[in-house]
């Protein structure tokens, strides 16, 4: 009997129409677009509006174009998993709540969170179901509204991130294409550098944490830099040392898009070249568990069956990883 690959066999993507840019950052905080260009990359930043439009509202468009882009009734899904840090509550799942708003009806669910790392952790969960041969088609969602807990009175974080949402479906296949191997890390002592300090059981919303503005995102910069890149470049190069690949026989290096430094400094130990590493941080800027799929979404038309592709990311808690991947078609089959 074939050994059942799970495979990536169509991607969508969804950003909100607004863009926050740099200049307008610029008259809300001491910041400026030179700044922010030299330091991280980023020129624009796409925001959410709208009462009552959670993540899962992002989430449900990127579902909706997938079903419709891949040809895939809400009947067939058997399982949908989401992931991201901003869900619309802390209960029900995001999952849940994408599904009934996309119709899906004969699948479970639940919500996977690992921060920025969240994407590619949540896609190899849903590789056992598939790998097993238990489920024929998963949805992979990672959606975040970042916006909802960015501090725009802090100059140091509120440059970072933005909004956006990007699904995958994952199908079985026999050939040989699909996810390979993957290699995942945490370290719990990353917390102190990168968390949210309120609203969690152990300091639960007050007045108290609403007036000290601990209800938005709390980072120390220069630890969680050093330690991002030390991670996700190794990690990557671990991946090409395991299955002997070099340089010129990968095809893409996708980062998760949190520093452009971060990524140049990736991909140089990997030695790769600007060309074939994919890169939106400039108008998306840190959509944390979206960074990934929406990049896949983009390059989409020019994936070719069999490239070879290592993702990577690098995520508050800490965690971090990188997948090894072969993609399972043309890109233009699926637009």
């Amino acid at each position: 009997m074939d050994k059942i690959n799970a495979a990536i066999t169509g991607v969508n993507g969804w950003v909100p129409e607004y863009k926050l840019t740099n200049d307008e950052l610029a008259t809300m905080v001491d910041t400026s677009d030179e700044w922010i260009m030299q330091r991280i990359g980023i020129k624009e930043r796409r925001i959410l509006k709208g009462k009552e439009r959670g993540s899962s509202y992002m989430g449900a468009k990127a579902v909706e174009g997938l079903l419709k882009k891949t040809g895939t009734s809400p009947e067939e899904v058997d399982l949908i998993i989401a992931t991201g840090v901003t869900p619309d509550m802390l209960f029900p799942a995001n999952a849940n709540i994408i599904a009934d708003l996309v119709g899906i009806k004969n699948a479970w669910g639940y919500d996977i969170n690992a921060a920025c790392s969240g994407f590619i952790f949540t896609l190899q969960t849903a590789v056992q179901y598939v790998e097993s041969g238990k489920y024929k088609k998963v949805i992979v969602v990672g959606m975040d509204k970042m916006s909802s807990i960015t501090d725009y009175t802090d100059r140091t974080t509120c440059p970072l991130f933005g909004d956006g949402a990007a699904a995958v479906l994952l199908e079985p296949t026999s050939e040989d294409v699909g996810i390979i191997d993957h290699i995942f890390g945490v370290d719990g002592s990353g917390r102190h550098y990168l968390h949210q300090k309120a609203g969690g059981s152990a300091k639960p919303a007050s007045h108290k944490t609403i007036d000290a503005r601990e209800h938005f995102i709390y980072q120390e910069g220069q630890a969680v830099f050093k330690f991002a890149v030390t991670k996700m470049a190794d990690v990557s190069v671990e991946m090409m040392k395991k299955h002997n690949l070099t340089s010129d026989e990968l095809d893409w290096l996708v980062p998760h898009q949190a520093n452009m430094r971060i990524i140049e400094a990736t991909a140089r130990r990997m030695g790769l070249q600007r060309e074939k590493v994919m890169i939106n941080i400039e108008k998306y800027g840190n959509t944390t568990t979206a960074t990934i799929p929406l990049c896949l979404w983009e390059w989409e038309d020019q994936l070719k069956k069999g490239d070879k592709l290592i993702l990577a990311a690098f995520g508050g808690g800490f965690t971090w990883g990188s997948m090894y991947l072969k993609w399972a078609y043309d890109g233009a089959g699926r637009k």
